[in-house]
């Protein structure tokens, strides 16, 4: 979808009642007394579906998983795993890297996330993939986790050769939610700090981009989905102002949590491939930085899943529309690798 419409976006916000009989019939029953409990529920609630994903689970046989312990610029470390084609990427003899990370709120979410997504790009792609366990607040408040991921990023491009990739050959930063909110500042990032070699993409799914304390007034009308978007079964009743940041703690102006709001601006930056869910109480923003995007020359994909919510492909992995949301994924990062 090259240029969506207001109308496009507003008939979006329909609940499909294909994802309606689902939602009815098998709630996201996700809860706890405290963050730890929120995080066990949600691990074990994702646990029993990921059987049924497009790839359930390893695939040794074409993609080795090894585990690597990357140091962080306040002396600590995190945990990354890298995903390795076997075969090697088609048609090449270097691998393009893809930096993937987790969505979560910030305060919750693991390796396991991202997992279907790098096996499917290291398979396909022939990348080599990283995904990023950075640290969660409340006991990481902002930035810890968002300078995690971009030390990971640089631990990647610096040790490129001995994971087997030419960032050179495309350097991708991709996630859902809060990971896309994460990859979204780390594309504005490596513009700002003339990193080299510069992200050349960014994947985002289903993203956070422009917190409700910082909407232009000029925009405010194009900014309702957050309150109006009740019905969506994960972020059950729409998002509600200060819930996140009360966890997370940014700085309200910060480039690092608002990347619509960036003070020099969004040219320049790598072109970015969007998926949004209609349903989503984060679509409009993600409508609106679509926009901003491509008023500032950025070459954009956007592709709308009219009356589905948020993280709809992870919760409800069986239904057709899900399965379409990952060919999907594919096709875009695949485009984001080629050459413009």
């Amino acid at each position: 979808m090259a240029h969506l419409t207001r109308q496009e976006a507003l008939d979006s916000g329909t609940v499909s009642p294909t994802y309606k009989t689902a939602f009815e019939a098998q709630p996201v029953d996700i809860g706890g007394t405290d963050i730890l409990g929120w995080r066990a529920s949600r691990a074990e609630h994702l646990q029993r579906l990921r059987h049924l994903y497009p790839i359930p689970g390893p695939i040794p046989d074409l993609v080795t998983e090894t585990l690597h312990n990357v140091p962080t610029r306040d002396g600590a470390s995190i945990r990354v795993k890298v995903y390795q084609p076997i075969a090697g990427p088609p048609e090449s003899k270097s691998s393009p890297l893809i930096m993937m990370y987790h969505e979560g709120a910030w305060m919750m979410g693991d390796l396991t996330d991202e997992e279907l997504n790098c096996r499917m790009f290291s398979r396909d792609l022939g990348a080599v993939c990283v995904n990023v366990e950075y640290r969660l607040a409340p006991e990481h408040p902002f930035p810890i986790g968002v300078n995690d991921c971009y030390d990971a990023l640089l631990w990647a491009i610096s040790n490129a050769s001995t994971l087997k990739a030419d960032p050179k050959r495309g350097l991708i930063v991709g996630g859902a939610s809060a990971g896309g909110n994460i990859a979204a500042v780390l594309a504005l990032l490596s513009r700002d700090n003339n990193l080299d070699p510069p992200i050349t993409g960014q994947y985002l799914c289903v993203p956070a981009l422009l917190p409700d304390t910082n909407v232009p007034p000029h925009l405010a009308h194009l900014y309702e989905s957050r309150l109006k978007n009740i019905y969506d079964p994960v972020l059950k009743g729409g998002l509600q102002p200060g819930g996140v940041e009360a966890i997370y703690a940014p700085e309200t102006k910060s480039p690092l949590w608002d990347p619509y709001g960036h003070p020099c601006g969004h040219k320049g930056v790598a072109k970015a491939f969007f998926q949004v869910g209609g349903l989503d109480p984060l679509r409009d923003e993600a409508v609106l930085y679509d926009r901003k995007l491509r008023d500032d020359g950025v070459l954009t994909r956007f592709e709308l899943y009219s009356g589905y919510g948020h993280m709809f492909w992870t919760n409800y992995p069986r239904l057709e529309e899900s399965t379409k949301f990952v060919e999907d994924t594919l096709r875009g990062v695949r485009w984001l690798l080629e050459k413009q």
